[in-house]
């Protein structure tokens, strides 16, 4: 390892006394490599160690903890190492680490800087380092042992074998082996620099134990190295152990596989050998659904209800952008052209360069292009999210009938639904191994596609679409306590999870309807945008009047959930949900409540998908929209101000409240 990645100035050997958790023990590594000049904003940096831990715990088990990050704030390559005799929690299953490593990456880090990072998240699965480093008794010492100056190695088994003809059977012939069970993996992590190589490393070692020959593929942040075509082709089996995607899968196609996260295969390694040993034993040739870029990949044991929350956010993820420009296209269509802008012919028949008619009619009938792609879109990666790449077909015709047949919305998610479950019943088919090679790419789409479309157009189409039209004619129908009734419902929805499935569901209900414009869609619409710009417009007012019952880092990201909020990104009041659920949350919904039922008490309308304030012109009653925006983030400011203030007079020295505020106020930068 490179001298200048850790030096002694970077080591704890007593970390208990300056942390007792693992934001402390984060901070305190930190302070080291701010005082070195490696991180140039601790807060920025711990800001954003804690997203990724946010996204999955960096305990491992052994009592190793490895927080990471890439970071803007980060000046070149950095490791630090804390030891601590009672434990820190960092998630791992079998308790506390006693071993943290904080890994600093700059955001453009090369690679030559990570593989040395790689390097030592292998190294971390042999227990004789581990070992060297809780008895070593100095910090040059551990700097120099994690250096690799002092490396432990492995035992090999290469001299167990050295002098094999030492017990007499030099002269026996020995019986022709049989040929190893081969294995291919893939390892990925979301910041690909820890996680990735520590399961290829827990995947190789119980290879050798159970006599498997195993080829892994790490897919990092240093770029990879393409398993050969040839050594794919002679595997009998696959383990998937990712967190993000795994580049070019098709790959892969046709071989039994074990699909999981990446942190499976570091604390259970055996048991995912063992797993596709047995599938490629019963003859199994599906690839298990993997993980879409929205999903992050879990082990195979969810629920089913988590199952369909994954692969409807998958198809709702997609979706989103086609909203936003066919929707904000639509939009600044009627804006300029006027409200009979539809009536306009084809511009490709008919344009006049100097007339803003014309360009109007071009913006229109593009963003109708655009959202014309919203249902199949939606059904398509629903099923992508069931059954990978082979659902992405007969998703997307079952959701061009759903358009055809005006089903709509509701169609599109059952056309997805239905395309993933065919195409998953097909996969689960023995065939023949010499068919497996054309069943991706020609039996799969073919028998899916003319399957999904005869449902839908003949069995369950219609009935969805008469459900669609009475749910329009519902919306239409709407009036006083009914409409402010479903406004408040809206507003619970959208600030409950705050962008999560519960959010996306109303926000897709909202969506749909834009399809087929009525004037109920158009106050559910505005319902929703409002209500979904209440939790960080809040949460940013909050920490401007009374900054002090928040974390510098809180109100930090309070000034950036101005624009967050302004713009319809509801995701703004994240950081405050999770660092305080049990009153931002409830804050949250208590205003999107008041905001979504006096946005449907004022009728107010809105044809755009998104945009926040900066669509307004665009609205109906504008004025009013904007009075209901701001009492809702008026009762989420009183409410959540006067939830922290009682937490601060009930418990001064508690769980994060003033307390936690001054005590981030104190923290600064100190010499090693």
């Amino acid at each position: 390892m490179s001298s200048e990645m850790i030096t002694a100035d970077l080591v704890d050997l007593e970390l208990d006394r300056s942390a007792d958790t693992k934001e402390a023990a984060a901070r305190a590594l930190a302070t080291r490599m701010v005082t070195l000049g490696r991180v140039t904003d601790l807060d920025g940096f711990l800001a954003d160690v804690a997203a990724r831990e946010a996204q999955m715990p960096t305990g491992l088990d052994g009592g190793i903890g490895i927080p990471h990050c890439r970071s803007a704030h980060v000046t070149e390559p950095t490791l630090a190492f804390g030891r601590s005799t009672t434990g820190i929690d960092f998630g791992a299953p079998d308790g506390p680490a006693d071993l943290i490593f904080l890994i600093a990456a700059p955001a453009g880090a090369d690679d030559a800087h990570l593989t040395i990072l790689s390097s030592l998240a292998r190294q971390l699965m042999n227990a004789e380092f581990t070992d060297a480093l809780r008895a070593v008794a100095d910090a040059e010492s551990a700097a120099a042992l994690i250096r690799g100056e002092d490396q432990p190695r492995p035992d090999s088994d290469a001299d167990s074998d050295a002098d094999g003809d030492a017990d007499g059977d030099a002269g026996r012939t020995a019986p022709t082996p049989a040929p190893p069970f081969r294995i291919v993996a893939v390892t990925s992590c979301p910041t690909g620099i820890a996680h990735t190589y520590m399961a290829a490393e827990s995947l190789e070692n119980a290879a050798r134990e159970a006599g498997v020959e195993l080829t892994v593929e790490t897919q990092g942040s240093a770029g990879f190295t393409r398993l050969a075509p040839e050594t794919i082709a002679a595997a009998d089996a696959v383990v998937f152990a990712h967190d993000v995607p795994v580049r070019d899968k098709a790959r892969f196609a046709g071989k039994p596989t074990v699909d999981v996260g990446v942190k499976a295969a570091i604390n259970r390694p055996a048991e995912l050998l063992a797993e596709a040993r047995e599938r490629a034993a019963r003859g199994e040739v599906t690839t298990p659904a993997g993980p879409t870029p929205v999903d992050n990949a879990g082990d195979t044991g969810d629920s089913y209800g988590t199952k369909l929350r994954k692969w409807l956010m998958s198809g709702v993820s997609y979706m989103v952008p086609f909203v936003a420009a066919g929707g904000l296209l639509i939009a600044l269509g009627f804006a300029i052209g006027g409200w009979k802008i539809d009536k306009a012919p084809s511009v490709a028949d008919h344009f006049v360069w100097t007339d803003h008619t014309s360009w109007a009619a071009l913006l229109f009938q593009i963003g109708g292009l655009a959202f014309a792609f919203l249902v199949p879109v939606l059904a398509g990666y629903i099923a992508y999210g069931m059954a990978d790449r082979p659902g992405l077909v007969p998703g997307f015709v079952g959701g061009s009938v759903a358009v055809t047949i005006d089903a709509g919305f509701l169609g599109g998610l059952a056309a997805g639904l239905i395309a993933g479950a065919v195409v998953l019943g097909i996969q689960r088919v023995r065939i023949p191994p010499v068919l497996r090679g054309i069943m991706p790419v020609v039996v799969i789409p073919l028998i899916s596609a003319a399957v999904v479309g005869f449902l839908m157009f003949l069995v369950v189409g219609k009935p969805i679409a008469s459900l669609q039209s009475a749910l329009t004619d519902w919306l239409e129908g709407l009036s006083g306590a009914n409409a402010v009734i479903l406004g408040v419902i809206l507003g619970l929805m959208m600030c409950f999870d705050l962008g999560g499935p519960l959010n996306k569901v109303a926000y897709a209900f909202a969506v749909g309807g834009l399809a087929h414009p009525t004037d109920g869609s158009l106050k559910v619409m505005a319902a929703v945008m409002a209500a979904g710009m209440v939790p960080p417009l809040a949460m940013a007012l909050a920490t401007t009047v009374r900054g002090r019952l928040f974390t510098r880092t809180e109100r930090e990201n309070g000034k950036a959930a101005w624009f967050l909020g302004a713009s319809f990104i509801t995701e703004g009041a994240i950081p405050f949900a999770a660092a305080d659920p049990l009153r931002v949350i409830p804050a949250s919904m208590a205003g999107g409540a008041v905001t979504g039922a006096l946005s449907m008490a004022f009728g107010c309308t809105l044809r755009a998908p998104h945009g926040g304030v900066f669509v307004v012109p665009l609205i109906g009653q504008p004025l009013l929209y904007l009075v209901a925006v701001a009492a809702g983030v008026c009762v989420s400011t009183v409410v959540v101000v006067l939830l922290k203030g009682a937490r601060r007079t009930a418990d001064p020295a508690g769980d994060g409240g003033a307390a936690a505020a001054a005590a981030d106020e104190a923290r600064v930068p100190v010499a090693a």
